[in-house]
């Protein structure tokens, strides 16, 4: 199964620079049935994983002038932080075996996969949509809401903890509607935020846990290999027109996940 998961790694990767995102919600998926992790490390594997490639993605968007730094401070400080307490204190106070149903126990690792196949089923959603906004790159007064930035940035890092995914389909929306960034942008600079607040998270990681770093560095290698043939593909392939047959497949996936963790466990 390595082989299929280093294959599934690469796809991550040409996800990631066709479509500018959503190659990362499968990275918990791929590291815990083609790899056999458990659920609990697979997040932690997850945040470094998304966190390298989000920097080597976020290359292009910098050269192009399309990261905001003023936004990613402002959005990243709550998110960075959040993440980095979850992972150092909610993660490793979450118990074993959380609850139970007849012979049925929902344990750490499962409650940690049923909350990132509904995060998946959410994503899935802002892939499928047909989004006006994506439209309109009209430059506007940059402002800020701090209130709901601050609310949002707080979330967003306490998801990414818990399940390892980068939240692009979270964050995208909020600088666009929040901050009033044109959509390119947007990405660019949720590609920044992403990356901080994953690796930062990553090291905020509890001492107990005992990280593989040859295997991580291995996977993570052929995801960055899949950045570069998907940016090489976004030449010539409209990314945008693909999005919502990726989306249809990441909502079947979080599917799957529901019914493999509960119904056939």
């Amino acid at each position: 199964m390595d082989i299929a998961g280093y294959l599934a790694s690469i796809f991550i990767g040409i996800a990631l620079g066709l479509i500018g995102g959503g190659g990362s919600i499968l990275t918990v998926p791929v590291l815990v049935y083609l790899f056999s992790i458990d659920a609990v490390l697979a997040t932690a594997y997850s945040l470094f994983i998304v966190g390298t490639t989000s920097v080597v993605g976020s290359f292009s968007y910098f050269k192009k002038g399309l990261v905001n730094i003023k936004t990613a401070v402002v959005f990243g400080i709550p998110s960075i932080i959040s993440v980095f307490l979850t992972r150092a204190y909610i993660v490793p106070a979450i118990p074993q075996e959380i609850f139970s149903i007849g012979n049925f126990t929902v344990t750490k690792s499962i409650l940690l996969m049923l909350l990132f196949a509904v995060l998946m089923i959410f994503a899935s959603y802002s892939m499928i949509k047909k989004d006006k906004k994506c439209c309109d790159e009209e430059p506007q007064k940059q402002q800020f809401n701090y209130p709901l930035i601050l609310v949002e940035g707080t979330v967003v890092g306490i998801l990414t903890g818990l399940v390892g995914a980068g939240g692009g389909f979270l964050i995208i929306p909020a600088l666009v509607v929040l901050s009033k960034l044109p959509m390119k942008e947007a990405v660019g600079t949720s590609l920044v935020i992403i990356a901080a607040k994953s690796l930062i998270g990553f090291f905020g990681e509890s001492g107990e846990t005992v990280i593989d770093y040859i295997f991580l560095a291995k996977v993570t290698a052929f995801a960055i290999i899949g950045i570069f043939i998907g940016m090489a593909l976004s030449k010539k392939i409209d990314g945008s027109k693909l999005k919502p047959a990726f989306g249809w497949f990441v909502l079947v996936m979080g599917i799957y996940i529901i019914i493999k963790e509960t119904i056939l466990k």
